[in-house]
């Protein structure tokens, strides 16, 4: 351990020969550092965000459940695959014996025109049982609300309207208004709602289309008493493949045939924002990890040249070419942990700024803007910091090896 001590020691002392080379290497490798860190601790905020507004901000729950044959089948002949009554009930109770069960809660999804009596538009309804939309959309329900009383099983005639829908229809909060649609057989309908509040969906593209409807008022539009899908909520998102393969066993024992569909087969945004931002993170590491192995290649090169009679004189006292390799391969890690510290310096001085300054932005696609958040991950950060240190060392292998193949005899005489 002493002679370990005493190599460190005398690397560190190395490092410190040429300070303004040794200074830029860390600078190089401390930037490369914080930046990664920080898009990092970026892309995991905008991951977990990514991942709420999809279960709960969207509705679609953890799990949904479909009749067989729904997906392939259910827009040409809708009636003949959607979830009947009794077979509603039986689902959803066999659902909720699951112990990462929540809630079960039944869905069926209606279009048609929307009307304020002088001018009509198309619309695309949710109906949901309000009661269970509260705990699905959990944080959501409050931040997407922006004018109103939320439903109630107790009025079926009360909607919540997209914002940009009502503002169309130049309609508001205790006024009213008509749905027009087609049933499942064919037969045109026509109900009044009650707009009992407007909302935020939170995309431009859906802001001016979406109406949430009661569970029943949907049935009743449709001339139906089946559901097109029934959203499981879960304990965990974590638990979501486990659930899945519990259910599916246990349905097929009672045979009863669903189909299964994750949060991720049906948010299509998530996969596509994150396989974005998956590219864009690997770009940004692979020129980092080009710079850090340049910056302290450079410098032991350099390091190599200047000490050409150093190494000589080494040589000649006894120190064998492994303990060259060894004391230049010391020196590069110590420039690779150096930059680190420097880079965790910095990256925590810039977190703290963007948590105290709260910016925020507005997204593509977005209606509204939002935070712009960095997340602190110390276990990312501990494994980041050991592996550029790694880098650092590797990259002053070569270097070192060519320090230490060099002639004893023509080092000492190297001017």
């Amino acid at each position: 351990m002493n002679i370990f001590t005493h190599w460190i020691k005398l690397a560190f002392r190395n490092i410190l020969k040429s300070r303004r080379r040794t200074f830029v290497t860390l600078m190089a490798v401390g930037f490369g550092f914080a930046s990664i860190a920080l898009f990092q601790g970026y892309i995991h905020s905008i991951y977990e965000g990514l991942r709420a507004s999809a279960i709960h901000g969207s509705g679609i729950g953890h799990l949904t459940l479909y009749a067989k044959g729904w997906e392939a089948h259910g827009k040409s002949d809708p009636e003949a695959y959607m979830i009947t009554g009794p077979d509603m009930e039986k689902i959803m109770a066999l659902a909720r014996e699951n112990p990462h069960v929540t809630l079960a809660s039944p869905r069926l999804s209606v279009s048609g025109l929307v009307s304020n009596g002088k001018t009509s538009t198309i619309f695309i309804g949710a109906g949901v049982v309000p009661e269970h939309e509260k705990k699905i959309k959990g944080d959501f329900y409050h931040y997407q609300t922006v004018v109103g009383s939320p439903l109630n099983s107790g009025d079926e005639a009360a909607v919540e309207m997209a914002e940009g829908l009502a503002g169309q229809l130049e309609l508001s909060p205790g006024q009213d208004g008509v749905v027009m649609g087609a049933t499942l057989s064919g037969q045109m309908n026509a109900m009044d709602i009650h707009i009992n509040a407007t909302y935020n969906t939170g995309i431009a593209d859906t802001n001016d289309k979406f109406i949430k409807l009661p569970f029943s008022f949907a049935q009743a539009f449709y001339d139906t008493p089946k559901a097109d899908s029934i959203v499981l909520l879960l304990d965990n998102w974590q638990n979501t493949d486990l659930v899945k393969a519990e259910l599916s066993g246990r349905f097929a024992a009672n045979h009863i045939d669903i189909e299964f569909k994750t949060w991720k087969e049906l948010s299509l945004f998530y996969k596509n924002v994150r396989n974005m931002f998956d590219m864009i993170f690997l770009f940004i590491f692979i020129i980092v990890f080009i710079i850090v192995i340049m910056s302290t290649t450079n410098t032991m090169g350099m390091a190599v040249i200047e000490r050409t009679r150093e190494i000589g004189t080494l040589r000649a006292l006894g120190l064998k070419r492994r303990g060259i390799s060894f004391l230049f391969a010391a020196e590069g890690g110590l420039l690779g942990l150096g930059g680190c510290i420097f880079g965790l310096g910095l990256h925590s001085l810039v977190w703290a700024a963007i948590r105290y300054a709260r910016p925020s932005y507005t997204p593509p696609g977005n209606s509204s803007p939002v935070p712009l958040l960095v997340d602190f991950l110390p276990q990312s950060l501990a494994l980041l910091m050991v592996f550029m240190t790694g880098l650092a060392l590797f990259s002053a292998i070569l270097p070192a090896r060519r320090a230490a193949r060099q002639n004893v005899v023509q080092s000492l005489t190297h001017v």
